[in-house]
């Protein structure tokens, strides 16, 4: 799996219209060959802060959601930014669930018991 993070720091005044674009890429990505997920976030300490994630089946797939004309848009954006795009691509070789949170949180002492018992 692929996994697209992509951070936007947008203008206080362009905050509208990024988020008409971002909205307007939501579906029609998420409808792509191979998307799994896209989903936008609003940082709640800062909204003219967005996240982008996106899971990919191959990087075959990325590869051809990144020469589209969507992917283009996104771009396309850079006028209406504070900071350049940031864009990270993890390639994920094994994934965990929730199974895994309740094993590690029924074995041993609490991490933060811990710290307060060291001290």
């Amino acid at each position: 799996m692929i996994i697209v993070r992509i951070i936007l720091n947008v203008l206080a005044d362009k905050q509208l219209e990024i988020t008409q674009t971002l909205v307007s890429l939501i579906k029609p990505v998420g409808r792509e060959k191979g998307c799994k997920c896209c989903s936008v976030f609003c940082d709640i300490l800062d909204r003219n802060r967005f996240c982008l994630i996106q899971e990919w089946q191959t990087r075959e797939d990325l590869d051809l959601h990144i020469k589209s004309h969507r992917f283009g848009v996104l771009l396309g954006t850079k006028p209406l930014l504070s900071e350049p795009l940031n864009i990270r691509i993890y390639t994920v070789s094994h994934l965990q669930g929730m199974e895994t949170i309740e094993a590690v949180r029924t074995k041993g002492i609490p991490y933060d018991e811990y710290i307060v018992n060291v001290s």
